[in-house]
């Protein structure tokens, strides 16, 4: 049985995607970037650490597999998570105003037996935001809970002149990286050649 160790409506609409039944669990971890990290190592533990927490909570389950992902916009080696408040998001959006910013996201897949990761780095280029366009954005509730303070599946996507890389990686969970470690590990059947007529 496979299970979603994150609350995140996008992941599971994403992983739905894929046509599969899950569980869901709720974690509350801390996420904090450790001194000298770099950038994609911190996503990296940080989806580690979802998956393996949440293995914790159904070991009892026979054949559990978890799936934990993180996701973070980064600009300069700076990480930008979750905004604290409208200021914060409002701080964000300006400086990936006109600038090509990095979205990584690590995805972990672990049983009481194995573990296995993937992770994905796109690029995404913001064109120049005016402060009407930041203030209009804010007051579509759109930038609160989201890393960078925005979602490129909504109202974001007017902005964005260019993205190199997943779109489901920007949005919270790379589909294609995470079918290949599902496959991995039986959850998915492998794919079959193409036949031909």
């Amino acid at each position: 049985m496979l299970h979603l160790a994150s609350q995140s409506p996008r992941r599971a609409e994403l992983l739905t995607r894929l046509g599969l039944d899950f569980g869901r669990i709720d974690l509350d971890l801390p996420e904090h970037r450790g001194p000298g990290e770099a950038a994609e190592e911190y996503v990296r533990r940080v989806a580690r650490e979802k998956a393996g927490a949440g293995l914790l909570k159904v070991m009892t389950v026979p054949g559990a597999v978890v799936l934990g992902a993180d996701t973070e916009v980064v600009l300069d080696d700076e990480v930008f998570g979750k905004p604290a408040d409208l200021a914060d998001a409002a701080g964000m959006l300006r400086r990936l105003s006109g600038r090509t910013h990095q979205v990584i996201s690590a995805v972990s897949v672990v049983s009481a037996s194995r573990e296995a990761q993937a992770v994905s780095v796109s690029e995404v280029s913001f064109a120049v935001l005016s402060e009407a366009d930041i203030a209009e954005y804010l007051a579509s509730g759109e930038a609160m809970g989201k890393a960078g303070a925005y979602a490129i599946q909504g109202r974001a996507e007017q902005y964005v002149t260019r993205l190199s890389g997943s779109y489901s990686g920007v949005m919270g969970l790379p589909v294609h990286e995470t079918a290949i470690l599902l496959r991995a590990f039986g959850v998915l059947p492998a794919t079959s050649p193409p036949s031909r007529d």
